[in-house]
C-alpha cells in the first residue's frame, strides 16, 4: 500500500520535477523544504531506536529478564540492520527505492508499538527483528536524498539530516520512560503515533524530491568525472564506525542499568541520563557539520574521538549529578558528531555507490558494533557493570587510533591513480621485457 502510494505521487509529479532539473543546473545550497522533511522523517524513525534501549530497565522489572537476555534484544534489533541496510543501499544503486523511506518508519513503529503486548520473549525478540529491519530500510535512501538535496555543502546538509536522527534517538528514551512509568508495558501501544505521521509525510512528499536525483545524475555525466570508489580507505573507516558502534551501543546499552546498580537511581532518573547524553548529541550533530565543511572530515573524527577518550573516565567515575549530566553533554555531543563527517567521508570514499556507503557506514559497521553487545552482558553477568563501562572506554581509545590512519579523500584518488598507473607500468611492453 506504502509503495504503491508514493509511485502514485511519482507519477503525478514526475513530469513537472524532470522539467525544472532540466531549466537549470542544481542549487550549491542546501534546499531547504526537502532537507527539513528529511530530518523529521529522520527524527520519527530514529525514536524507535532510542525507545530500545529504554525499555531494557522495564523489561528487567516486569519481565524478569537477566542482562544477557536484554541485550539479546539489542542483538535482534541490530541483527536485522546488520543485514538490511547494505543490501538496501546495493540495490537502490542499481534502481530507485525512495518508497523504503515511508515503509521503512511504519515497520519500524509497527515492531515496538506491538512489544508490550507481546507474550514471551521470543514474541518481543521476533517484534524488535521486524522493527531493526524497518529502521534500517530508512537510512540508506534517507542519507543518500540528503546528499543530493545538500548541493555544494554535503557535510552540513548531512549534520541537518542527522540531526534528525539524533534528537529522535534522544526523545525516544523521554517518550518511553514517560508512558512506560504511567501505563507499564502498555505504554508501548502509543508509540506507534510518530510512525505514522512519518509514514504520511514521507509518502507525499519524498516523491517531489525526484528531481534532485536527475539533476545529480545528469551533472555527474556532464562533468566526465573520472573519480574512483577507494576501498581500502572505506575499509578502515568501516573498521573505525564498528569500533565506535561496539561503544555508543554498549554505553547506550548499558548506561541507564549502570545508574540503577551503581549509583543508585531509580529506572526513571537511569532513564533521563541516558537523554541527557543524547540531547548532547544534536549539537554536536550541527556543529560537526560545519567544521567538517571547513576544517576536513578527518580532523572532525580525529578531535571528537579524542574528546570522548578524555571525558568517558571521568563520567564513569562521576558521583555528582550536575557534573555527570555536564560530561554527558559533551560525551554525546563528540561521539555522536562524530558520525556526520564519517557518512559523508564514506560517500566521498565511494562516490559511484553512495547508496552502498549510506548502507555500509549507517548500516552493516554500526549493526555490526551493537551485535557485540551480548558479549558486554555476558561481562556484565560476569563481573559486573563497572567492568564493562572499562571495557567500553578501551574500544573508545581504540576507534580514536583508527581514525589516524584515514587519508582524504584527495588523497585517496591520487594513490589510488599512482597505484593504477604503476600497474599500467608493469604490465607494458617495456615493464615485461625488465622482468
Amino acid at each position: 500500500m506504502i509503495r504503491r502510494l508514493y509511485h502514485t505521487s511519482l507519477y503525478n509529479i514526475l513530469d513537472i520535477s524532470t522539467s525544472a532539473c532540466e531549466n537549470g543546473p542544481m542549487s550549491h545550497e542546501i534546499h531547504p523544504r526537502s532537507i527539513s522533511v528529511l530530518s523529521l522523517g529522520h527524527f520519527c524513525n530514529d525514536v524507535y531506536q532510542g525507545i530500545v534501549p529504554a525499555l531494557l530497565p522495564f523489561l528487567v522489572i516486569h519481565k524478569g529478564f537477566s542482562y544477557e537476555a536484554v541485550a539479546g534484544l539489542v542483538f535482534a534489533f541490530n541483527l536485522s540492520s546488520a543485514i538490511v541496510q547494505p543490501l538496501f543501499g546495493h540495490l537502490s544503486d542499481r534502481k530507485p527505492m525512495a518508497w523504503l523511506l515511508p515503509a521503512g518508519v511504519f515497520t519500524a513503529g509497527v515492531g515496538v508499538a506491538c512489544t508490550g503486548i507481546a507474550p514471551n520473549y521470543p514474541a518481543i525478540f521476533a517484534l524488535l527483528l521486524l522493527s531493526g529491519i524497518g529502521v534500517a530500510a530508512f537510512h540508506p535512501e534517507g542519507s543518500r536524498y540528503a546528499n543530493y538535496v545538500s548541493g555544494g555543502k554535503r557535510a552540513s546538509g548531512m549534520s541537518l539530516f542527522t540531526v534528525g536522527g539524533n534528537l529522535g534517538f534522544a526523545l525516544g528514551p523521554v517518550l518511553a520512560t514517560v508512558l512506560l512509568s504511567r501505563f507499564g508495558m502498555m505504554g508501548t501501544l502509543p508509540m506507534i503515533a510518530t510512525g505514522l505521521f512519518a509514514t504520511v509525510l514521507l509518502a507525499v512528499e519524498v516523491p517531489k524530491m525526484a528531481h534532485f536525483r536527475v539533476v545529480y545524475a545528469k551533472r555527474a555525466a556532464a562533468s566526465g568525472s573520472s573519480q574512483h570508489d577507494a576501498w581500502w580507505p572505506f575499509a578502515r573507516l568501516s573498521a573505525f564506525l564498528t569500533v565506535r558502534a561496539f561503544a555508543t551501543f554498549g554505553l547506550l546499552t548499558f548506561l541507564p542499568l549502570y545508574e540503577m546498580k551503581v549509583h543508585g537511581l531509580a529506572p526513571g532518573p537511569a532513564g533521563m541520563m541516558l537523554s541527557v547524553l543524547l540531547a548532547g548529541s544534536a549539537a554536536g550533530t550541527l556543529a560537526s557539520g560545519w567544521l567538517a565543511d571547513r576544517f576536513g572530515r578527518r580532523a572532525v573524527l580525529t578531535t571528537a574521538m579524542g574528546i570522548v577518550v578524555v571525558l568517558l573516565p571521568m563520567f564513569i567515575v562521576a558521583t555528582n549529578m550536575l557534573l555527570a549530566s555536564a560530561l554527558a553533554v559533551l560525551i554525546g555531543a563528540s561521539l555522536f558528531g562524530s558520525m556526520t563527517a564519517a557518512v559523508v567521508l564514506g560517500q566521498e570514499y565511494l562516490p559511484n555507490r553512495i547508496g552502498a556507503a549510506s548502507g555500509m557506514t549507517l548500516g552493516l559497521s554500526i549493526s555490526l558494533g551493537g551485535l557485540g553487545v551480548p558479549v558486554l552482558g555476558i561481562l556484565a553477568d560476569a563481573h559486573g557493570l563497572p567492568t564493562v563501562m572499562i571495557a567500553i572506554v578501551g574500544l573508545v581509545v581504540l576507534a580514536g587510533l583508527l581514525t589516524t590512519s584515514l587519508p582524504s579523500p584527495r588523497a585517496a584518488q591520487r594513490r589510488y591513480r599512482a597505484t593504477r598507473e604503476h600497474s599500467r607500468g608493469a604490465l607494458s611492453p617495456s615493464g615485461e621485457a625488465s622482468h
